[in-house]
């Protein structure tokens, strides 16, 4: 059964929740959008990376806000307690791109992102070379 345009809305929200927080720089506003369980895994090039959510939100602060940053959320599968979003992000830090994957389960009534998962472009790290 498709899910109601509610339910889309509800998982884009705490999507665009995360993706507030990495265009303030501010993990505190993006911590909402996670389960405390979270994990993050992706790869930089050939550097692979794994680990608690908490290592994002310390990139997040690290990293801080960048005027070029852009970014779009495509809901991409939607059931009763789980959906699939995939992140576009241009210019994290005013010159990484990526692409993440969110894995989201609705927990207690909310939508929560319990794995993240992210690969940065090919082109963004050959131009920091």
């Amino acid at each position: 059964m498709r899910a109601s345009l509610k339910e889309y809305q509800a998982v884009e929200a705490a999507a665009l929740q995360r993706l507030n927080g990495v265009a303030e720089g501010d993990s505190a506003i993006a911590r909402d959008a996670f389960s405390e369980e979270a994990m993050v895994y992706g790869c930089s090039g050939s550097q692979f990376s794994c680990g608690p959510i908490q290592n994002f939100f310390s990139d997040v602060d690290r990293v801080g806000s960048h005027p070029k940053f852009e970014a779009r959320v495509d809901v991409i599968a939607l059931e009763e307690t789980m959906a699939v979003v995939r992140v576009l992000e241009e210019n994290w830090d005013g010159n990484a791109d990526f692409t993440d994957y969110l894995l989201m389960m609705k927990l207690n009534g909310e939508w929560k992102c319990v794995v993240q998962v992210y690969n940065q472009s090919s082109n963004t790290l050959s131009a920091q070379s």
